[in-house]
């Protein structure tokens, strides 16, 4: 497999709301993610990638953009963005921006002028339907509750949005359409930045007539993402981007693709393909039984197992995976995946074992490094986030759910959890903000933030810290073949990396208990290095045979 510097890094997500406010005003700035540049050259992180900070109304922080080409004035401006692009160049840190090029606001010029009539040449920029019987043209669900259609009393007609009401689809088929996007991807790469991570990329291309989705359970809407992901026309786009735009920079992209497979992730990633240089999948973030997202069902081991070694799998030597475990939408990856209480520190070191030793690119979200928890807030008035208010509208204030309930099940799974600030500090706010912060900060910073990781080396910023470096000194973290082992375990996750001659072995605890771990008979080996630990190890203690303590990680080297 070729060499290629974004298989090699390790990428840091700022959700720049929440990373650091300089003035005061509650919202974290680009000037603020500047003064903590070297925080995250500390690190050793190569890559940034950075949610929106164009300009946006904020329906849907940020993702609703009303100009491409121009800073969020919360954020700063054009010459705060130039400085930190510079300062995070001198520093050896590539930046990423995420592109939002399914749908825009509302409030962008072009959606404006296409609702003022439908003689309008910007009409065609967006996706307009007649009514149906008196109803909207389908029966789609939105990804935030309620119809994808919005009706509009100037032309009669109803236009498609597939998240909030003010998150208007673009027209992909129009070529015009197109073009404006590749022209304002050009004007950032020109800028210097190195990539795109590409918001619902594969959301794009929907099927021509619209038809509505399967209703088994005859409720109101239904989920049609049959029909407008992984679309008709999504590879053609792509492949058009790539001749366009892509393949003129050393750059890197990503595209958020949820509802793939890995025969769906090869056709974006292949390395033929000239499409995309890696995907987000969404199956080990996803595994929440029958009653999907909002549901409080424990994940299996056995299915995390399946899932990521499937991945590991079917991509090597053919495309390229990425690592993640939380990000800007998901929980905090401690509270969904580990222990967020008496093993937080232990859990969180392993769960960033088993994430940065299996092959891909592995992405950071703020806080991860340090061990940030979910928060729970004991009132819906304190969340934020526009799903959450809608999912509480639907099925409390509409649908008379026990509030309580779904309170707990919002505690669990809400985004807002990964979006809490930044906890730099003991101080008031967590050394986030002098004012008062547009969203509250969780009660444990006090106990959980940077400046006490940076000062105990045993801490799980200097875990990351450990492993990101190891990346850069082994090609075999990078590039070595996967292998799962005791494919059984209840609660050992194990598995081998191999590059030529050398073996690692990685073994993780899942759980709070004592399993015992013995080497399967095939693993042969004469001496052996322990390369990374998240307790103190025995040196003499062998791999063959050892009994771990709760949430424990250990990566050995083998020689046979």
């Amino acid at each position: 497999m070729e060499r290629v510097w974004w298989k090699e890094a390790v990428v840091y997500q700022i959700y720049p709301r929440s990373f650091m406010d300089s003035n005061g005003d509650g919202i974290g700035d680009l000037r603020g993610i500047i003064s903590r540049l070297d925080y995250l050259k500390e690190l050793g992180v190569s890559v940034v990638w950075l949610s929106p900070v164009y300009e946006s109304p904020n329906d849907d922080n940020g993702y609703d953009i009303s100009n491409y080409r121009e800073i969020m004035s919360e954020f700063g401006t054009m010459q705060d963005f130039n400085e930190m692009l510079d300062a995070m160049h001198e520093r050896g840190i590539k930046l990423v921006m995420d592109l939002v090029a399914n749908h825009t606001s509302d409030e962008h010029p072009w959606f404006i002028e296409s609702r003022s009539s439908k003689e309008n040449p910007y009409r065609d920029y967006y996706i307009w339907r007649e009514g149906k019987d008196g109803h909207e043209p389908n029966n789609w669900l939105s990804f935030f509750s309620g119809s994808v259609w919005n009706y509009d009393e100037r032309t009669k007609e109803y236009y498609l949005h597939l998240f909030t009401q003010k998150q208007p689809d673009l027209n992909w088929g129009n070529p015009r359409v197109r073009n404006e996007i590749y022209d304002m991807m050009t004007f950032w790469l020109d800028k210097g930045i190195d990539g795109f991570r590409m918001d619902v990329i594969n959301a794009i291309s929907k099927v021509e007539d619209l038809p509505d989705a399967p209703n088994p359970t005859n409720k109101r809407y239904a989920w049609g993402g049959q029909y407008f992901l992984n679309g008709p026309n999504v590879h053609n786009y792509l492949r058009e981007m790539n001749d366009r735009v892509l393949s003129k920079y050393d750059m890197m992209t990503v595209g958020e693709t949820g509802g793939v497979s890995t025969e769906d992730a090869l056709l974006y990633v292949g390395e033929e393909r000239r499409e995309l240089s890696m995907v987000f999948q969404f199956e080990h973030v996803e595994m929440s039984g029958p009653a999907g997202k909002w549901s409080l069902e424990p994940w299996e081991l056995a299915d995390l197992k399946q899932i990521m070694s499937r991945w590991q799998n079917d991509l090597y030597g053919k495309g390229w995976n990425s690592l993640y475990l939380n990000n800007h939408d998901q929980p905090r990856a401690v509270s969904r995946f580990g222990s967020d209480q008496e093993y937080r520190v232990q859990s969180a070191k392993m769960l960033a074992t088993f994430l940065h030793m299996q092959q891909g690119t592995p992405y950071i979200y703020q806080g991860e490094e340090i061990g940030m928890t979910n928060v729970k807030f004991d009132r819906i008035e304190d969340y934020r986030d526009v799903e959450i208010h809608n999912l509480w509208k639907d099925r409390v204030i509409a649908g008379g759910e026990d509030p309580d309930a779904l309170l707990h099940i919002i505690q669990a799974k809400g985004r807002d959890n990964a979006r809490t600030p930044m906890q730099w500090d003991a101080h008031p706010n967590a050394g986030f903000t002098t004012g008062v912060p547009w969203i509250n900060v969780n009660p444990n910073y006090v106990t959980v933030n940077v400046e006490e990781s940076l000062h105990d080396s045993n801490s799980v910023f200097h875990y990351y810290q450990k492993l990101i470096a190891l990346r850069r000194e082994h090609l075999i973290m990078v590039y070595g073949k996967y292998d799962l082992i005791l494919d059984d375990h209840s609660e050992i996750y194990a598995y081998t990396r191999t590059l030529g001659d050398e073996v690692w072995l990685v073994v993780n605890n899942f759980y709070g208990e004592h399993p015992t771990f013995d080497l399967p008979k095939e693993l042969v080996y004469s001496t052996f290095d322990l390369i990374i630990a998240n307790y103190d190890v025995d040196p003499s203690e062998t791999p063959a045979h050892f009994t771990l303590r709760p949430y424990e990680s250990r990566v050995y080297r083998l020689h046979s």
